[in-house]
């Protein structure tokens, strides 16, 4: 389920506050050196670092 595009524009990431892309229940950060990968449980972000994932 895709998020509403209003939540997406005021959503950053936690570890360098880039702005996020949503792709396939995921959330991505867009920031050169970070690039962090955040779940969607259920409709809801996870946007803990613990939580998060390199990319592959």
């Amino acid at each position: 389920m895709p998020l509403e595009a209003g939540l997406l524009e005021i959503l950053a990431c936690p570890a360098c506050h880039a702005p996020l892309r949503e792709e396939a229940e995921e959330l991505i950060c867009t920031g050169d050196a970070c690039g962090l990968v955040y779940p969607v449980r259920d409709g809801i972000p996870v946007l803990l670092v613990d939580e998060a994932r390199r990319p592959a």
